[in-house]
């Protein structure tokens, strides 16, 4: 029988309660208009300078194109339409009843969970509140300024650009941003963005838009109490083994009227069962910390997937009697689990619960332009993606925003481990000691908002932040301008930011969770971005033009950026672009391709010429660039867990797109799996075989994230295009448990004899019992040298199952089903002479629609 045990709780109540805590929620309706003080912009948009429907959160972009006064900046090339708005001062406002009964309570709250950016707020004309971070809370007493009836809330947002252009354009040398604006409205080099706590990717990014957004973007309510509320509560982990486990609830309890007070503590555990414990505290005016100690007997951890289940655990923390309202109450889901991260002699790697996991997975960037209108159905959706491509890990990356607590509980729950940036994403932070309290409050206030999640097991200081400073060619020419004292200035201010700040945030409020100064980092030990020490972004491959193969010159400790690009999926683009005719030089192509300020498509040409077959029209070059993405992201990631355990890691840029774009995303952003997802569903299996052909030789790994032996066959066969074997090679062994082995290395003369390249090809697989866990093309030549034969494939189908047969060998095979939304069971895949396969497609259409629409392809010319 599983016992419980509850150590002494200070429980959870206000002195005396008067009444309990209300909220009443202010979401919703509000109104919006040009601010009248900004002339310039009421004379050039007289009908936004009426008030028109707001909804919050929200962003005042988002309202304009709700009301057809700016076009869908998605579509099209309509982007530079929507940017007057960002360069605009807006007023958002709306009338809030107030009763007598509420102002006879002691404190009337307006809370803002986020502002963007320089937000003022009053209320009946009285001003509360100034705001200057996005990623912060804000609470104001509006008691004094209320009065019984309506009462007008008005909250007036400058626009960012216009409030710092003045000062960085009388700067000399301004601080280094991250890509500048291609609409004028700031000057090259002259990027107001470092000096702002504001989401970076609003001012555009080589991923997505430029669309600076302005409003109330995240809920906002008024909280009424009398004497006393919880502010925060963390549960933070004190010890855990096979029999106990040890916890602190830490409760932040703001006081009105000091006394005596009941507090109630719960714990709920994943059979259900709940301890309760009343106690009674005595609590002073002011601020209150109020530790409580828990121990629960016989834990279930939770374990990231792949390595067991995901318990979970709920503590409620209450103020009141035997009854609190919900009100009255704080709630944490909690995972019971130990984090390590492997530092040794320069190795980087994450142990969860005692064991080493190898991290296989991708970055996530933001998931909309407008996170307003992001739900947790479509988070869950991509987050899906991951999980069912075998994924263990994705990286916040910290050019963004900190996501909703519903992304958490999501990977929580599908057992995601999660690497979390902090918001740096590259520009070069200010020295100043007040921006870094800024910070400080931001990250305290998030690190304890997200504390609980046990999927969270690291949480890094930036992104490329101080690797930049070291390593990148426009910052050092910034160093050498500004002179040895101020870059000395700048660089300690980074250091101070970075090493101190930000560790001291997670170490006070998520003791349990390692901290990482950056990414890339080697955390102060030496130079940054090698493969030496800690972990790395290689960007030699797309970004630097160099060869694919270049993935397999060295082993990194932890690759946790690398990326190639390819098309959405035909649906998608049709959706942006409409029906006419497309090429990669389209206009409205090059609009939705932000690498290389819309000249990346050229990149994507440059990678088919040099390694794929010419492309027969627009839906076979969109087929063509998502092989290319996929094939180099295979040869990565595969050479990345050959090389374990020198290697513990390999996220690839990136998962997701922000809008419908050309990018490095493996899942677009209408959700649809491009062949790279795929692709890793294979090439990240839990035991996979890896086939590395450089030098006239090919080195054969077998990989296991098992954590137990696994029995199991290796088998080479050497093929020609019809199918003809001319060498079997087969071989059992024990996997041994979380290791990579090298099975054999074997020559081109020993492996393919007098076979001619072209023709000719291998097959390696990896045998559980009679299943192939996993299987590798082996090939001499680039597929754009090889003769693939006409494959002959046919399809029969049933329903909506698609049952696919080649007669000859098919190299990655893809169901395109044109302008039609559709997603298959399977994609990209080869299939050996005579070998069949079914597919069930998943799609609104009809099964009629999709026979009509389907198109087999390959890399057969």
């Amino acid at each position: 029988m599983r016992r419980w045990f509850v150590l002494p709780l200070i429980a959870l109540a206000a002195p005396a309660l008067a009444s309990p805590k209300t909220v009443v929620p202010l979401d919703g309706a509000w109104q919006v208009r040009i601010d009248p003080t900004d002339t310039a912009a009421t004379a050039a948009h007289k009908r936004e300078a009426k008030w028109l429907t707001a909804t919050v959160p929200g962003s005042v972009q988002q309202d304009l194109i709700a009301a057809h006064r700016v076009p869908d900046p998605f579509k099209g090339t309509n982007e530079a339409a929507i940017q007057w708005a960002g360069l605009t001062k807006w007023q958002f406002r709306r009338v809030l009843d107030v009763t007598p009964a509420m102002l006879e309570r002691n404190h009337l709250d307006l809370v803002f969970d986020g502002l963007d950016t320089f937000a003022t707020v009053s209320v009946n004309g009285t001003t509360l509140l100034t705001t200057d971070n996005a990623h912060r809370r804000w609470r104001v007493d509006a008691k004094s300024a209320l009065k019984v009836g309506r009462n007008e809330v008005l909250v007036t947002i400058a626009s960012p650009i216009r409030t710092l252009q003045p000062m960085v354009l009388a700067q000399k040398n301004t601080l280094p941003g991250e890509y500048d604006s291609a609409f004028g409205d700031e000057p090259k080099g002259k990027q107001t963005s470092p000096y702002i706590r504001k989401p970076k990717y609003h001012y555009g990014w080589d991923w997505g838009p430029r669309i600076v957004n302005t409003g109330i973007w995240r809920p906002v309510r008024l909280e009424i109490w009398d004497d006393a509320r919880i502010d925060t509560l963390r549960v933070d982990q004190e010890a855990l083994t096979p029999t106990e486990a040890r916890l602190t609830a830490k409760l932040d309890i703001a006081v009105e009227t000091p006394g005596v007070a009941t507090i109630r503590a719960a714990v709920t555990g994943p059979d259900g069962k709940t301890v309760s414990v009343d106690r009674t505290v005595t609590l002073a005016a002011g601020a209150n910390a109020v530790t409580i100690p828990l121990t629960i007997a016989d834990p279930k951890r939770w374990q990231p997937i792949g390595y067991g289940a995901q318990p979970l655990y709920t503590v409620t923390a209450s103020l009141g009697g035997a009854e609190p309202t919900p009100e009255d109450s704080v709630t944490k889901r909690i995972g019971l689990r130990t984090v390590e991260l492997i530092r040794k002699d320069g190795s980087f790697g994450f142990k969860v619960n005692g064991t080493p996991i190898f991290a296989k997975g991708a970055n996530i960037i933001p998931f909309d332009s407008f996170p307003s209108r992001v739900t947790p159905a479509y988070m869950e959706t991509i987050l899906k993606g991951a999980r069912d491509a075998n994924m263990n890990m994705v990286r916040i990356w910290g050019g963004g925003y900190y996501l909703d607590d519903a992304f958490y509980d999501i990977a929580d729950r599908m057992g995601l481990m999660v690497w979390q940036d902090f918001m740096f994403g590259g520009s070069v932070t200010p020295p100043d000691a007040a921006f870094r309290e800024n910070v400080r409050i931001e990250a305290e206030e998030q690190v304890a908002r997200l504390q609980a999640h046990p999927s969270i097991v690291l949480w890094a200081g930036n992104n490329e932040v101080q690797a930049g400073w070291d390593n990148w060619s426009d910052r050092k020419a910034f160093k050498k301008a500004v002179g040895p004292d101020e870059q000395e200035r700048i660089g300690t201010g980074m250091t101070v930011l970075f090493d101190r700040v930000l560790r001291d945030a997670v170490l006070k409020k998520s003791p349990g969770t390692p901290y990482w100064p950056g990414s890339p980092s080697s955390d102060y030990e030496g130079p940054t971005d090698t493969d030496k020490d800690g972990d790395r972004h290689f960007w030699d491959v797309w970004s630097g033009s160099k060869p694919v193969e270049r993935y397999l010159d060295s082993c990194p400790r932890f690759m946790s950026e690398y990326g190639f690009q390819s098309m959405p999926d035909l649906s998608t683009i049709r959706e942006f672009a409409g029906k006419g005719t497309l090429t990669a030089d389209s206009p409205v192509m090059k609009a939705h391709q932000k690498f290389l300020a819309g000249e990346g498509n050229e990149r994507l040409m440059m990678y088919l010429r040099d390694r794929l077959r010419p492309a027969r029209d627009f839906a076979d070059l969109v087929y063509l660039t998502q092989v290319n993405q996929a094939e180099a992201i295979r040869i990565a990631a595969s050479h990345h867990r050959a090389c374990r355990p020198v290697t513990m890691g390999s996220l690839y840029w990136q998962l997701n797109d922000v809008w419908p774009s050309i990018s490095w995303a493996s899942i677009d952003h209408a959700g649809r799996w491009k062949l790279l997802n795929y692709a890793a569903r294979r090439f990240f299996a839990p035991q996979a075989i890896v086939a590395e052909h450089k030098d006239g030789a090919t080195r054969i790994s077998l990989i296991s994230d098992a954590t137990t032996p696994i029995a199991a066959r290796w088998r080479v066969r050497t093929m020609a295009m019809d199918g003809t074997v001319s060498k079997d090679t087969t071989a059992a062994l024990s996997l041994p448990p979380l290791s990579s082995t090298l099975a054999a290395t074997l020559s081109d003369e020993a492996l393919f004899g007098a076979a001619p390249p072209a023709a000719s090809y291998a097959v390696a697989e990896l045998l559980v019992g009679d299943t192939v866990a996993s299987r590798a093309i082996i090939e001499r030549a680039l597929p754009k040298d090889m003769a693939y034969p006409d494959p002959g494939l046919s399809v029969r189908w049933t329903g909506n199952d698609a049952t696919i047969t080649a007669k000859n060998f098919a190299r990655a095979v893809m169901l395109d089903f044109g302008a039609v939304a559709a997603q298959p069971s399977d994609d990209g895949f080869d299939l050996l002479p005579g070998e069949s396969v079914t597919i069930h497609v998943v799609s609104d259409a009809s099964a009629a629609t999709l026979r009509k629409a389907l198109t087999l392809r390959t890399l057969a010319r």
